[in-house]
């Protein structure tokens, strides 16, 4: 069914979240460097997607929930490879638990990533376990929670003397917000045409 949505979503063209602000600052853009993620979406009776929290010591994103992922390799099949690479290297996901269901759209962030999202269906229960370089806690939040536009909340901050918004998901305890919460939104504006 997911799948059915995904590739019915794909012939409209909802207004979608093409990456973070740019900083006016720089000089000059950097290219951006292709990266993955996988959204592990796992198949319970309610789906949940599998999320990570990364460590507080990392010196880039310390701290913040996010899905497995990372930049795509040379020795990667391309967006997808890397999902699954990154997955397994991250959680222990073995990449043949993954059924593959599609790409969402790309976002870049602001530290110059332009990353894929990937789309995959994995069984419930596996005996995923956290690198604890990379991820200090996994966990599962609920697929309908995270795709509904009344939990995906526009906040403004003063960041380097100028405003900024992105967007937040809070679900329970945990924190949702910035590339990975604008994912989620992408997400649901490309499937919520189909429903």
């Amino acid at each position: 069914m997911l799948r059915h949505a995904l590739e019915l979503g794909r012939r409209h063209s909802p207004e979608l979240l093409l990456g973070d602000p740019v900083d006016p600052s720089l000089e000059e853009q950097q290219a951006s460097t292709p990266a993955a993620v996988l959204v592990a979406i796992v198949d319970r009776p309610e789906p949940t997607v599998v999320l990570t929290l990364r460590p507080d010591t990392l010196r880039q994103h310390a701290g913040q929930i996010a899905f497995p992922g990372g930049r795509v390799d040379p020795g990667d099949d391309g967006a997808i490879g890397a999902a699954l690479r990154e997955a397994q290297e991250e959680i222990a996901l073995a990449p043949a638990e993954v059924e593959v269901i599609g790409l969402a759209d790309r976002y870049l962030t602001v530290t110059g990533y332009e990353v894929t999202p990937v789309i995959g269906v994995i069984p419930p229960d596996l005996p995923l376990e956290p690198q604890p370089g990379e991820v200090a806690a996994i966990f599962e939040a609920p697929l309908d929670f995270l795709l509904r536009p009344e939990h995906q909340r526009v906040r403004t901050v003063l960041w380097q003397g100028r405003e900024r918004s992105y967007y937040e998901i809070l679900w329970e305890d945990r924190r949702i917000w910035g590339a990975t919460a604008a994912m989620l939104v992408n997400l649901s504006r490309r499937l919520a045409l189909v429903s």
